[in-house]
């Protein structure tokens, strides 16, 4: 499985995943520029991911111009035949935007930038320390999509506090039923507010970001099988 990082003008986790994904995980990497199209050397079997930052100056709403670059029209077909797509914090949003993801992200509800490490679980209760960085990370979805979410077991990561309790008070931008990531109704997009690429290294203090890399993956290796 090999991975290509698409990069926006904007893009700033870009060199972070990058590592990540190669040095860390030992996984081959290929940069992908915003206005090439070629996904020629990518079978349905490897993954694009789109890093954290600001595309585009986060102009219009974030993620919303860089939706229509010509790399994200080839991720869309991509992702449409089935391909493998990650999307973190501005890739997220861009998901969003392009509609690969329902939902949408909107302003904090305090109405600042939150930029700390907190604490999110998945559907193995298991509690991972990961950082964010974000000022419109607030997951919004109306009732009915929300419901659709629940009800087919698309939320991949809540907030919550070290202990596990999903509460209001870990929840650190307003995420409707603090919803940290979700995944397409085909599990092969996903999305998720916190930065997993921060967290993967003894350097930094943390590797729990690796758990949730190689949680993902292993999600995309069993939607292959």
């Amino acid at each position: 499985m090999k991975f290509g990082v698409v990069v926006f003008p904007g893009s700033n986790c870009d060199a972070d995943m990058i590592n990540a994904l190669r040095d860390d995980l030992g996984y081959e990497v290929i940069e992908l520029w915003h206005k090439d199209k070629d996904l020629g050397m990518f079978s349905t079997n490897d993954c694009i991911v789109l890093p954290g930052g600001f595309s585009f100056g986060d102009y219009l709403r974030c993620g919303a111009i860089a939706r229509f670059s010509p790399m994200m029209q080839s991720v869309i077909d991509f992702a449409n035949r089935g391909g493998k797509v990650l999307g973190v914090c501005n890739g997220f949003q861009v998901l969003c935007e392009a509609g690969l993801l329902p939902g949408a992200l909107l302003r904090n509800e305090n109405m600042k930038f939150v930029c700390k490490n907190l604490y999110i679980k998945g559907a193995d209760d298991v509690v991972l320390k990961i950082p964010i960085a974000h000022g419109e990370g607030r997951f919004y979805a109306d009732e009915k999509t929300l419901a659709q979410l629940e009800a087919n077991g698309q939320v991949i990561y809540r907030y919550c506090d070290e202990n596990g309790n999903v509460t209001p008070e870990a929840n650190p931008n307003g995420s409707v039923n603090n919803i940290a990531g979700i995944t397409n109704a085909g599990r092969n997009v996903f999305g998720m507010m916190p930065h997993p690429e921060r967290a993967c290294n003894e350097k930094l203090g943390n590797t729990d970001g690796k758990k949730v890399l190689r949680d993902l993956l292993l999600s995309v290796k069993e939607a292959v099988a």
